[in-house]
């Protein structure tokens, strides 16, 4: 590895995890595409779809540790919510992980992109005095929540990403629960669901050392400071930011499909 190399895989993990500790994602949905094209742009070692899986699995694990670290005063997470959503979609992504070795590649993308697409309608509608409601009166449906977590697990499973990018737009639209909370709890849930996902991967040989290390590194230092700002947004933005981001994955994703 050259020093070239090395910066360019400590920017995508860096502005992949503050994006993620700001928005409440893994990352993977931003980092994925980053790794698997930007390299090669600068003439640098491409990497295969199985080495970006499985670096952006171990990134996603680290990010989501720091951004629920920088969360974790303020009554932003919410632990009936984090312990209902992230034992289902544990569940969920172990059953969807294993089941997607039946499944074809075309398959595998059809069905990232109906839930992209769905998530994308989602976050599009309105979401009225969702952030008027003091965090320590949020109530939810505690079965919903897990029926949900569950089904987006069972997806995110297949694909091999989080699933953040469907649990924030059910969170919010579904389940009403305010944006800074759904944004903190989001991490810890996406970090329970990316447990699976990590282990499977080192398990395999999927995992690039190195490469793996730096993003890691880039993850501890930028995804507290995306946190931190995401504290100090306006969640109107926080909001359109989030649409706008899944928006570009589900046409991105369509793209490819057609």
């Amino acid at each position: 590895m050259d020093v070239g190399f090395i910066i360019t895989i400590f920017l995508i993990g860096f502005i992949g995890s503050y994006i993620s500790g700001m928005l409440g994602i893994g990352g993977s949905i931003i980092k994925y595409p980053m790794l698997l094209y930007i390299p090669p742009l600068f003439g640098l070692a491409a990497f295969s779809a199985h080495e970006v899986s499985g670096i952006s699995a171990v990134q996603v694990f680290f990010a989501t540790i720091g951004g629920v670290w920088a969360y974790r005063k303020g009554g932003f997470l919410n632990k009936k919510l984090i312990i209902y959503m992230g034992a289902s979609i544990l569940v969920g992504s172990f059953i969807g992980g294993f089941g997607s070795k039946l499944m074809s590649e075309g398959g595998i993308n059809l069905i990232y992109g109906i839930l992209a697409l769905i998530a994308a309608v989602m976050m599009f509608i309105p979401k009225k005095g969702l952030d008027d409601l003091p965090l320590d009166q949020v109530t939810f449906n505690k079965w919903l929540a897990a029926v949900l977590a569950f089904i987006v697990g069972i997806g995110s499973g297949i694909v091999g990403a989080a699933g953040a990018f469907l649990l924030v737009p059910i969170m919010l639209v579904v389940l009403k629960i305010p944006t800074r909370m759904t944004i903190a709890s989001s991490l810890a849930i996406t970090f329970i669901s990316s447990i699976g996902a990590t282990v499977g991967k080192i398990t395999t040989g999927q995992v690039e050392f190195w490469p793996s290390l730096i993003m890691v590194i880039a993850s501890l230092i930028a995804s507290p400071l995306g946190a931190m700002a995401g504290k100090k947004v306006n969640t109107k933005i926080l909001q359109i930011v989030l649409a706008l981001l899944i928006l570009a994955t589900a046409i991105k994703i369509w793209m490819d499909i057609l």
